[in-house]
């Protein structure tokens, strides 16, 4: 089970910096319950077309997270990334 729980903390920690970083319209955390992946998850959606920004990819590098195939949205860009 710590190893759930340090996957939950590298992505809340992945979370927390992206919103620190770069514009967001929202950012959340999903349990594998919740996630499509059946993995902890980050699910953001930034403002502007910048999901492969530098500072987007070099947080979820840092916390070791596996960025997701994901369709963009008129004026928006949505990420989402597992553990």
């Amino acid at each position: 089970m710590s190893c759930t729980v340090e996957e939950r903390k590298r992505v809340r920690r992945a979370a927390r910096a992206i919103q620190e970083e770069v514009a967001t319209e929202s950012v959340d955390v999903l349990a594998p319950s919740a996630s499509q992946y059946n993995k902890w998850m980050l699910d953001a959606v930034l403002r502007g077309s910048e999901g492969g920004s530098p500072e987007v990819l070099r947080e979820l590098a840092l916390a070791g997270l596996t960025l997701q195939p994901t369709p963009s949205q008129a004026g928006y860009e949505h990420v989402a990334a597992t553990v």
